[in-house]
């Protein structure tokens, strides 16, 4: 295990009166902009309970709808406008990650003078941020408390990633009755979000990180065990309350201490590589990884098998195999659970062909300035064996 420091600050407010919080915790810093994506949250009562509990606690506030997802920086730089022009101290997202990425985003970007694109794909992450707070409606990214943030440039074609200490939300509201209405693709795409999430940690080749490797593994066993339940019983607050708690531990940053020299570790090649399809085909993230991850772990299980072979022992509690023939079989499993939840495991199962293929690639490894992966360093043509394999 290596060295590492910890730090994570924000507020979870988690449970059914949750939601009475908002407006107490948005008072403390003022003036409040309202992030949004679509309408669902004015269908299932969560705009009328945030505005209701921000007008009890006295909270001036405006809002910024439309956020999509693989949000998009022109939409940034429309909140950017939006906050100055109204004086805000308190950039509120109320959604899921997409909303909650782009809340990150403008938060930084009102004190910056330069474009907030700037912050992406870049050493230069930023130091200041007006204070970010959520209400969370989708439980998959784990946005709600980590340090990242992930924008799409429509004009560049590029999704980038930005990892940054001020991005941290000050608090974030978890109420699990807020995903009832969720619609069971979007279930499943969180699903695929968080046990992806998971896996990137769980494959380094740190020795000695046991404690860590059970913690993911727990994890991991929790949301094969329950996404399925939500799908089949989406009103279950018992089912609904482990997805969320694990979407937002499986991505807090505890599960990666000590796994790398820098003090966290992980792979994340998978990642880059799915943000490459989202960026050229708009696919749900989690649908990308769906596809993306079985073929990474046919590649990387070729070249050395111990701790997929590991994951499929402990996870999915395959025995008596080799290494090689337990990895396998592993892989055989996990594309299982995703084809449970109804979700690709192939990119010909979303009429994605081999077409942008050297692109996807070339910037793939450019996003991460040429070291892709950890548990396996990929070249640019490892990539694209990869992105072959999953056809």
């Amino acid at each position: 295990m290596h060295d590492f420091v910890y730090h994570n600050t924000t507020k979870i407010i988690f449970g059914k009166s949750s939601m009475d919080s908002i407006g107490r915790e948005a008072a403390l810093y003022g003036k409040t902009m309202l992030v949004f994506g679509g309408g669902s949250v004015r269908e299932n009562g969560v705009y009328d309970k945030t505005i209701a509990s921000l007008k009890e606690n006295g909270v001036e506030y405006c809002q910024l709808w439309g956020v999509k997802p693989n949000p998009r920086i022109s939409k940034v730089r429309e909140g950017i406008l939006m906050a100055r022009n109204e004086g805000v101290s308190l950039i509120l997202a109320v959604g899921g990650g997409s909303v909650i990425d782009t809340a990150k985003a403008i938060a930084a970007g009102v004190p910056y003078e330069g474009d907030p694109w700037d912050f992406y794909g870049s050493a230069k992450a930023p130091e200041i941020a007006l204070p970010v707070g959520v209400v969370l409606t989708i439980p998959a990214a784990g946005s709600e408390s980590s340090m990242s943030s992930v924008i799409s440039n429509e004009e560049t074609g590029e999704k980038l990633g930005c990892t940054a200490e001020c991005f941290l939300p000050r608090f974030a509201v978890m109420d699990p009755q807020n995903t009832y209405t969720l619609p069971a693709y979007q279930t499943a795409c969180g699903a695929s979000d968080m046990l992806a999430h998971l896996m990137e940690r769980y494959f380094v080749r740190t020795r000695c990180c046991d404690l860590t490797d059970r913690l993911i593994e727990g994890a991991a066993q929790t949301v094969i065990e329950f996404a399925p339940k939500a799908l089949a019983d989406p009103e279950n607050y018992d089912v609904r309350a482990e997805l969320m708690w694990t979407g937002c531990i499986a991505h807090c940053d505890i599960l990666d201490r000590g796994r790398g020299e820098n003090g966290r570790g992980g792979d994340w090649a998978s990642h880059q590589l799915e943000h490459q399809l989202s960026a050229f085909y708009d696919i749900a993230h989690g649908a990308g990884l769906s596809v993306i991850f079985p073929a990474w772990l046919k590649f990387v299980s070729g070249k050395d098998p111990a701790k997929p072979a590991q994951f499929g022992r402990r996870v999915f509690g395959i025995t008596g195999l080799s290494d090689e023939e337990t990895a396998q079989k592993m892989i055989s499993s996990l594309e299982y659970f995703y084809r449970s939840l109804s979700l690709p495991v192939r990119l010909s199962d979303i009429g994605i062909g081999r077409e942008n293929f050297d692109e996807m690639a070339k910037r793939a490894l450019e996003a991460k300035r040429g070291k892709l992966g950890s548990y396996i360093r990929l070249t640019e043509d490892d990539v694209k064996e990869i992105y072959t394999i999953a056809e």
